[in-house]
This record gives structure tokens, C-alpha cells and sequence, in this order.
């Protein structure tokens, strides 16, 4: 480390924990990435927890002349979010909010998804005005630093239309506060001059006619290329000049530290249609008509974007017949009541009338059909992505033209793409706005292949920012991308401008320099990152990140992201064979931060535009490291034996524990945890007792239905925890509930020896595996008569294994799709609980019935309690017992989220053991919950 930097991390320590200074090379590899095609390694990586040690970090920087890089999220495309130097990056502490006047404005720290700022207003029927598509991703910091904006908040709903108030942190430290009048009297007098300089540049544009009239023309359109210098004609108040510039901005003017936004009505009945044009000059004159009309969205599709959805599933058949020529249009009309809508459906379709449209309009409201339009629209994306070449990145470029002219726009675009080769572009955007995006795939590890991009890109502004005058970025921010062709798009005078905005600003060009503004023109074609060929589970990665908050390890070691990230750049390094020692410092401490912590739980791949499970590449390095192990067969077939021993193990460590209290348990556990390489788990305070193995049940041949009941090893071996208020095992309140519902339960002779296989998957026993779930299976066909009964587990991750590896003619059932669908309809629940939390596990989500499960537990408890942050619980079958600090930092925030309830449910016996103690209240299967209300 350079010495400039170690004084400064020497300095920080003093002020912020050692942890949150990183600068090992593989987490400043692994935090420095985002999601654009630039790749440079920060030295130091600061986790800041609030504003006092923000003001800290750029006061002491400042003194040192080192520039610094604000990152949120990191799902930005343009390289604005990444440095060589400092980068400060939120940590999880930034989550605040506060909703005023009935939902009608919102505060919100920038660490808050966009997504959950929704969710907190949608009691409200509100939401933020700006969608950006990664919405469920980014952070509202991220937000409003690039003017984000998407596809129904068209200009005048974006952050800088939106934003009513700001705590800004400037380049030295200040603080300002623009919605307090104490803030903004001690700016005046510790920084007067900036608010003269604001106040006498606005003056001066606001006379320049011509200038002033050019800034008009360019944000009629969407534009988010240089800094949003409409703010110097729109605003006299030199306060309200700086609030505005800020928006937009990418960190190069300032932090900020809250944004309050004035929210837009969320309307909740909607309608779509998706409508054909016969070629794309049919489909921009349809745009224009539509533009007067009171439709929530238009996007754009052009004939090869609809052709990379057609066949897959949930298409509809009509886009493997259209014509070469065909282009359509996604058209979304949204009211506040079935009246309002329908209203606007009838504005809308009869603008559309005479607009040539190949087949009759059809405006949908059935979610199903409504889902699957923007299905098509959001899926081309990563459609592209999927099938690229190895080595190659995917960019999306977002361009926006007058929209009366483009038609005219689009097809020379077009030709552009043909003239330089890229046959597999593809078109689609926001067209009421006039704002398209188009996606290619580049490779950056030839020469040749760079000059080939940037002769393209110079084509492309020429086209966009000379001939049509309109925007070269129009949502997605400048970034490094386009700081080269600012001046192009803006002329001298607006350029100039800018940059005397930036030296007033941050005086010494600190805060993300090279960001927006550059005397490198060759800036957007330096520091290209690799993408190289590391494993076929991952290779189709395109960095953006979408995968990062659903990990349960996020915050303690790597998403899923940064995993892939650092294996590609193992993989590369092998292949080079030129850093040794670096390749062994990756490796080893990869193992325990990309390969032990990771929970596998699969939530990265419902996030992921291109469906990768992260968790896949896990489980084969771990089978790398251990191979299909004669320890994993022996165990695969003895175990009925190995059952019965855990329990009995269960059955002494529990009677010790009576003796030698939890702490005893811990240091007798930590030894012989160490001693059996891992064999023996560490001991836990919620450690079970041994499940009893309930007494068979005769099967009655009556006229009552029959159910197959697969209890799993879990709940066959792990009873109820040590201060659980029933002690039954879940088996038994099983049994019991099916009993009270009417059915005869099958339960499988021979069910001791039988395992799901996902214990020995995790671990990457991939045989052993394999083999167990052979044998469930042919138990389970005998069991059901070749899969004519229905058959009941109950333990979700190991029903999810079981439809993923056993025979699909077997009628499988996870328990809270089995209550919910046909049991508690057959129960007399007269009284409710009046309240519970409710924990939906990751395997629940990934099979798609976590609404299912939040509806059943709603039939039970009057409120049901879901905590926001939580998505896995991070106890991953035994990691609970083996890296506990996983479970832990997955679940900080539980306690707190569910402090006013007494008790709370879930679907996973391990789970439970997990949620109970990091929550201080008792968790178990929702079972108990309907037999104890099922009187």
C-alpha cells in the first residue's frame, strides 16, 4: 500500500472499525466491481455506518489530496462506481425512512432499495416517481446520484421533478441540511461563495438566450449526460440550484446522505396489450399518437428483440410467425378504478384506430397475460446476455431522440450497428420519451475488437448527439462512458459551465474524478474489465449485481456477484501463470469467503437476468476439494444407522447440557468439533432434543382419501428445542393435523433409511446424492402406487430437492401448499393468533409459494409479521453448526423486526433452530400453529 494510504488508514482506524477498512486483494477485487465493462481495484475500501463517518473519510482525504468514489449498490453501467483509489461504500446502516402526510412524501436514506421505498408506500397507493428496471436491486442513493428514471416515469416524475428536500455531505465535509433552516443559515456563512458562484452562473445562462434555450430543447428530452444544469433556469434560489445539480451528479459534486421525495399515485388496476406494426417506421408514427393519450408506458421492441423471447417458456406462439420487418409495441394503461381505466382504454384505442396495426387491439387486464407482456419487454435484456459468446460483455447503451423524429433516428441506428458489424443488436425503449436502448455483445481482449467499439460509439454520437440533437444518455448516467463526448453533445459554452460548476464544487477535483467530466478522451476505452472463461455454471454472468440482496452472506463475507467475480479472476491468473503468490492468496482466502460461507440457497438465481445459481459453483468446488468421499457412501447407506446415532447423540448432549449448562457444551464441542475434522457439529444454544419416531399408523380402508407423509431426516432426528412451549415432534403434530383434516396417512415402510439427497449435494457429494435419491424415489413409487396419492414433506428445502431429482409423475407436496390447498378448509379454526412472524424460506420463494404461505398464515394470525431484511436465514442445512457467523449476520436485523411478536413459524426444522435464537422468541413449523388452532 502506498504510504499516502496507509496514513490514511491508519488515521480512519481511529474513527471506524478495522473491519470496515479493507484492503486485502481479494475484497478490494471483490467490492471494487460493478456493473459496467470498466474493472479498477480500489486500495482502500471504506464501509462507512453513517454521517459522521463520511465527513470523517473526506475531511481526512481531503488533507491526503486522494480521490474518493461513492458506491451504493453498484448495478450503475457506465463506470461511475468504480476507482483505483478510495471507494466509499454504504454499509448496511443506511436503511432509514420516514413517510409524511399520508404517503405523500417519503425520506429515505440511500441504502434503501427502491423496491422496499415501494413496498413501505404501497399502504398508501403511492410510490417514488423514478422505476429504473433494476429497481429491485438499486438504492435510492444510487437513484437519485444518476437521475435514474425507467419505464412509466418518463421526465416529469424522475428524482429531479421528485425531490423536495436533501442532506448533502460537500467535498470537505459540510453538512448541509436544505429542508433546515439552521442547516442552510450556517452554509451562508461557511460557504457564501459557492451560493454566490450558484446564483450569478444562473443569472448569466438565464440571459444567454440562446444557451438557455438549448438547455430547454435538451431536457424536453430524457438526458442524464453532464450535470443537470436545467437547475441554472429553472431555480433563482441558489439552494434549490444546489439540491437540483446534485441529482444527477455520480458522486463528482457531493453525498448524499437522505433524499425526500414527493411521491406519485400508484394506481392499482392495470391493463397492457402487446400490439404488432408491420415495420418500425409504423410502430414510431403510432408512438407519436399515443403521446397525447393517457397511457403509464410504450415501450418499443424492434423484430430481433422479439425474436430472442420467442420459443421460451411462457411465449406466446404468435412471435415465431412475425414478419422481418415487424416491430411492437408494449402499451400499459393504469387507473385508480375499473371507471378511470376504462375511460383511458377507450382514449387510447381510439387514437390507435387507422394506425395500421396488424391485429386487432386487445388491452388485457388478467395478471397471467399482463405478466407475460412485460415478461417479453424485460426478458431481451438477459436474453442476449444467456447466449453470448464466452469472453465477451453485454452492453446496453440508452440513447433518446425527439420523438417526432424517431423513426428517422431508429433506422439509422440501425444501419450503424449493420455498418460495423453487430448483426445482433437489439431495439427497445421508452418511446414516449423517445429513449431507446440497444444491446450488444463486445469482446475487449482484442485491440482490434476495442477499436471497433469505439468507432461505433463516435458513429453513434455524431448520429444522436449532432444530427438529431438529442441525448446520449438518457437514464443511465454518464459516467466514464460518455465523459469523452460531453462536449460534443453540449458545444463549448454549456461545457464550460459544467466544469466551473465542478470546480466549485470539489475545488480540488477529489470526489470521482475522470466521472462525467474528463481530459482523457480516451477515457470510456481504458480499463476495460475482463470477462474470462471460468466454469459453464457461471460463465454467462454480466456483473450487474441484481443477485446481491438476496445473499445471507452479503454482509458478511461475498454475494454472488463478487464470488464469480474473484473465480474468473483465479481462473485467469492460472491460465497466465505470471502472479504466483497473488493466484495463492486468492485461493486460500476464496475458500473460506467464496466457498464455505456460501449458503447455496439459490435466491441469486431469481434475481439473476440470466438465471445462474451461484450456489452450483459452490457445491463443485466443494466437490473438488473433497471428491465423492468414502465417509459420504458409507454414511448414504447406513443411514437408518446414522439417524438413530444422531439421535442419541441428541439424546446425551442434551442430558449434559442439564449437567454442564450451554457454555460447557460449547468448549466440549469446539475440541471435538476439531478432533473429527468437522464430523462432530459445534454445539448451539438451541440444540433439539431427539425426535421419537411416533408409532405407525394403520391404515383404515374407509372412505376417507389417503396421503403419503415423507417426514424428512431433519424432522425424523431433530425434536423440539430446549425451551419450546410443545415438545412434540413435528411428526406427531403432522400426523395429528392430517388426522383432524380426514385422511389416511401412508407413511413409507422404510422411511429411516431414506434421505432427499440434499445433505449430500450441499456438500458436494454429488454420487452419494444421487443414490439417496434413487432410493426415495423408489420408495415413494411404491408408497403412492406409482404416483397416484398425493405425497406430503415436511421440510421445504427438502421438497424443493425432491422435485428437482425425483420421478415428475410423483404428486409432490410441500406442507404449506398441502394445508393451504386442502387441509385447512376441512379444519374448524374459530379463533385466530393475534399475531406471529412468519420466516418464508429461500426454497418456499424459489418454488414460488411465498405468497401461498403469507395467505395461510393469514388465515391463522390476525397480523402476520414479515421481516423486510431477511431473505435466507444463512443456516443452510448444518452451516448453522459449522460457520454459524453465516446464520448470524444473515439474521442481525431479525430480533428487532420482530420484538412485538411471541412466537413466530416457518416450514424447516433447521431453520427454526437458527430464527429461535437470533430472534428471542420461539420458531416452529406453521404445523403446530393450525393443529393448536384446529380444536
Amino acid at each position: 500500500m502506498k504510504p499516502q494510504y496507509q496514513s490514511l488508514l491508519d488515521t480512519l482506524a481511529r474513527h471506524i472499525d478495522r473491519e470496515r477498512l479493507i484492503h486485502d486483494p481479494l475484497r478490494t477485487l471483490a467490492y471494487g466491481t460493478d456493473a459496467s465493462f470498466y474493472r479498477l481495484v480500489p486500495q482502500l475500501v471504506v464501509r462507512v455506518h453513517d454521517e459522521d463517518e463520511v465527513r470523517c473519510v473526506l475531511q481526512e482525504t481531503q488533507a491526503r489530496n486522494i480521490p474518493v468514489t461513492f458506491r451504493a449498490a453498484g448495478t450503475s453501467l457506465s463506470g461511475q462506481a468504480v476507482t483505483d483509489s478510495v471507494l466509499i461504500q454504504l454499509s448496511d446502516q443506511w436503511k432509514g425512512y420516514r413517510i409524511h402526510e399520508q404517503g405523500h412524501s417519503v425520506s429515505l436514506q440511500p441504502g434503501v432499495i427502491g423496491a422496499r421505498a415501494n413496498q413501505l408506500l404501497a399502504p398508501y397507493q403511492r410510490k417514488i416517481g423514478p422505476d429504473p428496471a433494476s429497481i429491485n436491486a438499486c438504492m435510492i442513493g444510487g437513484i437519485a446520484a444518476n437521475n435514474a428514471s425507467g419505464m412509466c416515469c418518463g421526465t416529469a416524475q424522475n428524482s429531479y421533478h421528485t425531490v423536495q428536500s436533501m442532506r448533502i455531505i460537500m467535498a470537505d465535509g459540510t453538512l448541509l441540511d436544505t429542508a433546515d433552516e439552521q442547516s442552510r443559515a450556517a452554509f451562508r456563512e461557511s460557504h457564501g461563495t459557492l451560493l454566490y458562484e450558484l446564483a450569478s452562473m444562473s443569472r448569466t445562462v438565464q440571459s444567454n438566450r440562446e444557451l438557455a434555450d438549448r438547455i430547454r430543447h435538451k431536457y424536453r428530452l430524457k438526458n442524464t449526460t453532464g450535470y443537470s444544469i436545467n437547475s441554472l433556469i429553472d431555480f433563482d434560489d441558489p439552494f434549490d440550484i444546489l439540491m437540483h445539480l446534485m441529482i444527477g451528479s455520480e458522486g463528482t459534486l457531493g453525498f448524499i446522505s437522505e433524499v425526500t421525495y414527493a411521491t406519485v399515485e400508484e394506481h392499482p388496476i392495470k391493463a397492457a396489450a402487446l400490439i404488432y406494426f408491420p415495420d418500425m417506421d409504423a410502430a414510431c408514427r403510432a408512438v407519436t399518437v399515443l403521446k397525447s393519450t393517457p397511457v403509464s408506458a410504450v415501450e418499443l421492441i424492434d423484430r430481433a428483440g422479439l425474436r430472442t423471447v420467442a420459443g421460451k417458456p411462457g411465449m406466446p406462439e404468435l412471435l415465431n410467425h412475425l414478419g422481418d420487418e415487424v416491430a411492437g409495441l408494449l402499451v400499459d394503461v393504469r387507473g385508480s378504478t375499473a371507471e378511470a381505466l376504462e375511460t383511458k382504454l377507450l382514449q387510447v384505442t381510439q387514437a390507435l384506430q387507422g394506425m395500421n396495426a396488424l391485429y386487432e387491439i386487445e388491452f388485457t387486464q388478467e395478471k397471467v397475460l399482463y405478466d407475460t407482456y412485460w415478461k417479453i419487454r424485460k426478458g431481451m435484456f438477459p436474453a442476449v446476455g444467456a447466449v453470448r459468446e464466452v469472453g465477451t460483455t453485454v452492453i446496453i447503451e440508452d440513447v433518446a431522440f425527439p420523438v417526432e423524429q424517431l423513426a428517422e433516428g431508429v433506422a439509422e441506428l440501425q444501419s450503424v450497428f449493420q455498418k460495423y458489424g453487430y448483426s445482433e443488436a437489439i431495439l427497445f425503449g421508452h418511446a414516449l420519451e423517445g429513449n431507446l436502448h440497444f444491446v450488444f455483445t463486445q469482446g475487449f481482449d482484442d485491440p482490434a475488437e476495442v477499436k471497433r467499439y469505439e468507432a461505433l460509439m463516435d458513429e453513434v454520437a455524431q448520429l444522436v448527439a449532432v444530427k438529431y440533437n438529442g441525448s446520449l444518455k438518457a437514464e443511465h448516467g454518464t459516467g466514464r462512458n460518455m465523459a469523452p463526448y460531453v462536449l460534443l453533445e453540449w458545444g463549448q459554452q454549456a461545457y464550460d459551465i459544467m466544469w466551473q460548476l465542478k470546480k466549485a464544487f470539489d475545488p480540488k477535483g477529489l470526489l470521482n474524478p475522470d466521472v462525467i467530466l474528463s481530459h482523457n478522451a480516451n477515457i470510456h476505452v481504458e480499463n476495460l474489465k475482463p470477462l474470462p472463461q471460468a466454469n459453464d455454471k457461471v460463465d454467462t454472468c454480466i456483473e450487474c449485481g441484481f443477485c446481491e440482496h438476496a445473499c445471507p452472506s452479503r454482509d458478511l463475507t461475498l454475494t454472488p456477484r463478487q464470488r464469480i467475480v474473484l473465480w474468473r479472476e483465479i481462473q485467469r491468473l492460472e491460465r497466465a501463470g505470471d502472479a504466483p503468490e497473488r493466484l495463492a492468496e486468492l485461493r486460500q482466502a476464496y475458500s473460506y469467503q467464496g466457498v464455505d460461507t456460501c449458503a447455496a440457497c439459490g435466491l441469486c438465481s431469481m434475481q439473476c437476468p440470466v438465471g445462474i445459481n451461484t450456489g452450483d459453483l459452490s457445491r463443485e468446488l466443494r466437490h473438488d476439494r473433497y471428491g465423492d468421499s468414502k465417509v459420504g457412501y458409507w454414511i448414504a447407506d447406513h443411514f437408518a444407522g446414522v439417524s438413530h446415532t444422531a439421535r442419541a447423540g441428541l439424546s446425551v448432549a442434551n442430558g449434559m447440557r442439564s449437567v454442564i449448562g450451554n457454555g460447557g457444551m460449547k468448549a466440549v464441542t469446539k475440541l471435538a468439533n476439531g478432533l473429527s475434522g468437522g464430523m462432530i457439529p459445534k454445539w448451539h444454544a438451541q440444540m433439539p432434543s431427539a425426535a421419537a419416531m411416533p408409532q405407525r399408523i394403520p391404515l383404515v380402508n374407509d372412505e376417507r382419501p389417503n396421503v403419503v407423509y415423507m417426514p424428512s431426516c431433519a424432522t425424523r432426528v431433530m425434536g423440539a428445542g430446549p425451551d419450546a412451549s410443545d415438545k412434540r415432534p413435528v411428526m406427531e403434530v403432522m400426523l395429528s393435523v392430517l388426522k383432524k383434516a380426514g385422511y389416511n396417512v401412508i407413511v413409507p415402510k422404510g422411511i429411516e433409511s431414506q434421505c432427499c439427497g440434499m445433505a449430500f449435494q450441499s456438500k458436494g457429494q454429488f454420487d452419494a446424492a444421487a443414490k439417496k435419491a434413487n432410493d426415495l424415489n423408489t420408495l415413494l413409487m411404491e408408497a403412492s402406487q406409482q404416483g397416484t396419492l398425493p405425497i406430503v414433506c415436511d421440510t421445504s428445502p427438502c421438497l424443493l430437492t425432491m422435485r428437482d431429482t425425483l420421478d415428475p409423475s410423483l404428486t409432490l407436496y410441500e406442507q404449506v401448499e398441502f394445508l393451504s390447498k386442502f387441509v385447512v378448509a376441512n379444519l374448524s379454526i374459530e379463533q385466530k393468533l393475534p399475531k406471529m412472524a412468519l420466516h418464508i424460506t429461500c426454497s418456499t420463494t424459489r418454488m414460488g409459494l411465498g405468497q401461498t404461505f403469507i395467505e395461510l398464515a393469514e388465515q391463522l394470525a390476525d397480523d402476520v409479521v414479515i421481516p423486510p431484511d431477511i431473505t435466507c436465514c444463512g443456516f443452510a442445512g448444518d452451516k448453522g453448526f459449522s460457520n454459524p457467523e453465516l446464520n448470524q449476520s444473515a439474521l442481525k436485523t431479525l430480533k428487532s423486526a420482530v420484538q412485538d411478536c411471541d412466537v413466530g413459524y416457518s416450514n424447516s426444522r433447521t431453520c427454526e433452530i437458527g430464527l429461535t435464537e437470533h430472534s428471542g422468541i420461539e420458531y416452529q413449523s406453521i404445523v403446530y400453529l393450525v393443529d393448536q388452532l384446529a380444536q
